[in-house]
């Protein structure tokens, strides 16, 4: 047992200040779900046309419908095309009537939009219809862009700083580029701030549970890391009912993202340092007073001598992401578990981004989305318990990516089968993002925990990246985004099978150079030869 596991026993592993810390660390995650999903509402496409207004000089006093019926040509279904108008001419409305017009052309003075009154989006404010669609799926890529140089960035930063500075920092960018991002006078800008604020995202993401889980005992990681993620949901289910409220983008991004400054005020005076990393800088003296101060909220007084004997690392030995892939055991982690992150994310996010095709109401949709990843994340904190991380990982991945391609089989008049479907692979998806977090965070050392996380989910980004424009792709054959979609985390689940379980595993504060695995193998043979020995004696 470490000499800081012996100090978290005196002062209680699980107390009131633990439970008081993860409480705290829930409130982040209601505001990253706000984030990475907010653009399925501020990015709402509506039907729409080309404005014709131009015949309007020839017949002030036509209708509505006349209008449309005498400008824009209509597809084989009869509906008006939403990106091409009969080409402007210069002759009068009896002739136009009478002789219609031959030539079309694209939209030559901007779109009208059937969107409710009040309503707006990036969309309509942008004009990110026709030739100009494929910005949308960009931006969603551009801002995941963020969350990886995030994952890189901020994960390095937190080994090297440490927690509580990057979580304070990355809620301070998260409130002023989410809502600067309201701001955005066209749709460039709004991706710049996407950016950071996906950066930002990366920060909390990665670090906020990690603080709760260094605090507790090594039992109990699990439990405040998935406790922290349930509030995912619940921002979830809370971003459908505003944004069915409040219906103009600009207005919503600055209602989800103002109550951070009390947020980030509330952190700044009750957020502490990670005593166990503080230990591993050699900065004893902090560590003793984070203790002290955990030891008095708990009601619990820690002994000097134990305080005194506490083991520190000197300051120039600090980890780096490089040091991961120059310890074989620590290399072969991280490479099994940037992909598994990778599958994840694919699966998680092409289900999540698609939320406006699978034929229902967009809000009722992604509010049952919020809902059923509720039981899924508190549900899997029982199993991951009871079955250990690596099965449930695998199974999750496996079912998850099953019902990615079982919607492909679905016809598309069964919107409902449809919905049902996705809304299994979304549990199964989001079964997943609880137990990697907790997985990868359990696989790697205190010094390079952060290292570790950050570097596998670079790759979660790198597949988020990717999710938005893999739906381009139906261009070609409407089944190639869901079969990547299924296929990816399918194969992600067979290479769970070469990883350690980590249940009920004491957390390393320091890496070895030998695989602890076989270090255990090694010492239960040699105990069961001495047990032989002893019982032939």
């Amino acid at each position: 047992m470490s000499n800081f596991q012996k100090i978290l026993e005196e002062i209680g592993d699980f107390g009131l200040f633990q439970k008081r810390l993860v409480a705290a660390l829930c409130i982040p995650s209601i505001f990253v779900a706000f984030d990475v999903i907010c653009q399925v509402f501020t990015g709402l496409n509506f039907p729409h046309h080309c404005n014709t207004d131009w015949i309007l000089k020839r017949g002030p006093n036509l209708t509505e419908e006349r209008q449309r019926n005498l400008t824009l040509p209509v597809y084989k279904d009869g509906k008006y095309e939403s990106c091409r108008m009969f080409t402007p001419v210069d002759l009068d409305l009896e002739t136009i009537e009478a002789y219609g017009i031959n030539t079309t052309t694209g939209c030559r003075d901007g779109w009208d939009y059937e969107a409710p009154i009040g309503a707006s989006s990036i969309v309509t404010e942008f004009s990110l219809v026709c030739d100009r669609s494929s910005l949308i799926e960009a931006s969603q890529s551009i801002y995941m862009a963020g969350l990886l140089v995030g994952a890189f960035v901020l994960g390095q930063m937190a080994d090297r700083f440490g927690r509580r500075f990057v979580v304070l920092l990355s809620h301070f960018l998260l409130l002023l580029f989410g809502v600067g991002a309201g701001f955005s006078p066209n749709i460039y800008v709004y991706m710049v701030l996407k950016f950071f604020g996906g950066i930002a995202i990366s920060g909390i993401v990665a670090n906020a549970f990690v603080i709760g889980g260094e605090w507790s005992a090594s039992s109990k990681f699990a439990f405040c890391t998935i406790i922290c993620h349930s509030f995912f949901p619940l921002g979830l289910i809370m971003l459908s009912g505003i944004a069915y409220f409040i219906r103009n983008w600009r207005i919503l991004q600055f209602v989800l993202f103002s109550p951070l400054l009390p947020v980030l005020g509330i952190f700044y005076w009750v957020l502490p340092e990670s005593a166990r990393w503080l230990i591993t800088q050699g900065r004893k003296k902090e560590a003793i007073k984070e203790v002290r101060r955990a030891a008095k909220v708990n009601g619990r007084k820690v002994p000097e001598e134990l305080l005194d004997k506490m083991e520190v690392e000197e300051t120039s030995k600090r980890g780096n992401m490089l040091d991961i892939f120059k310890i074989p055991y620590l290399r072969k982690r991280a490479l099994i578990m940037s992909y598994v992150w990778f599958g994840t994310s694919l699966m998680y996010y092409g289900l999540s981004l698609n939320v406006g095709n699978f034929g229902l109401d967009i809000f009722l949709t992604q509010f049952i989305f919020g809902l059923v990843e509720l039981p899924a994340r508190l549900g899997t904190l029982p199993l991951i318990q009871r079955f250990g991380r690596k099965i449930c990982q695998a199974v999750f991945l496996f079912f998850g990516g099953a019902a990615c391609l079982g919607i492909l089989a679905i016809p598309n008049d069964l919107p409902v089968v449809v919905t049902v479907v996705a809304v299994l692979g979304k549990f199964a998806a989001t079964a997943s993002f609880s137990v990697v977090y907790v997985y990868t965070a359990e696989l790697y050392p205190t010094t390079l925990r952060q290292n570790g996380v950050g570097l596998n989910s670079m790759f979660a980004r790198v597949a988020g990246i990717l999710a938005p424009l893999i739906r381009l792709l139906d261009v070609y054959h409407h089944t190639i985004p869901m079969l990547i979609y299924g296929i990816v985390p399918i194969s992600a689940a067979g290479f769970c099978s070469f990883l350690p379980e980590t249940l009920n595993v004491e957390l390393q504060d320091h890496p070895e150079l030998t695989d602890p695995e076989i270090v255990t193998a090694i010492e239960s043979l040699t105990a069961e030869e001495k047990s032989g020995k002893s019982t032939k004696m």
